[in-house]
């Protein structure tokens, strides 16, 4: 049965059929569901989202034409081991952002200019981004990331230091931070 459906899913990537690959991959933080259109990474997702609710979201938001075709997400893959292994710093995989728009995506788009091991809080990011009003906004940013671990929203914490909410629990935010503070 396997192997059937390693054919058919490659079958249909070979004739366009498939607008998001997906797969899923065991890390420190549990497992995550991988996503990718053409353009490339488009949702990482938590356990405690609900994998199938994302899947069902993706399909209403971007093309009803989701299947589970892990090659596509191979290179993703990879470089979310090598970090999770310590080797890797800086993601290179191709992100797509059809997810968040406006403000959101600004955001979203600045968090990986946070350095490895580094953080900062809401109200630097607001400032940073331009608008050092919109310190709420950014936190609504980094809650509604579609790309944790990739685009670095664990960095981002509150002012005293604390760290804020996390899409992945604050179990997941504190693991990552940890990671990063002991390469």
């Amino acid at each position: 049965m396997n192997a059937l459906h390693t054919r058919l899913a490659a079958l249909a990537a070979e004739h366009g059929l498939v607008d998001v690959a997906y797969r899923t991959i065991d890390t420190p933080v549990g497992p995550l569901l991988l996503a990718a259109t053409e353009t490339g990474l488009v949702r990482v997702a938590f356990e405690r989202e609900d994998f199938d609710t994302v899947l069902e979201s993706l399909a209403q938001k971007i093309s009803p034409r989701v299947l589970k075709a892990p090659r596509r997400l191979d290179t993703a893959a990879a470089e979310i081991d090598e970090y999770f292994a310590g080797h890797r710093h800086v993601f290179d995989v191709p992100v797509d952002y059809p997810l968040s728009s406006g403000f959101r995506q600004v955001v979203q788009r600045y968090l990986p200019r946070i350095g490895y091991g580094r953080t900062q809080s809401y109200k630097e990011v607001a400032e940073l981004v331009g608008n050092p009003k919109a310190v709420r906004a950014v936190g609504t940013a980094c809650a509604t990331n579609p790309l944790p671990v990739v685009v670095p929203c664990h960095r981002v914490l509150r002012t005293d230091g604390s760290l804020g909410g996390y899409i992945g629990g604050l179990d997941a935010k504190t693991t990552l931070l940890e990671l990063e503070k002991a390469a």
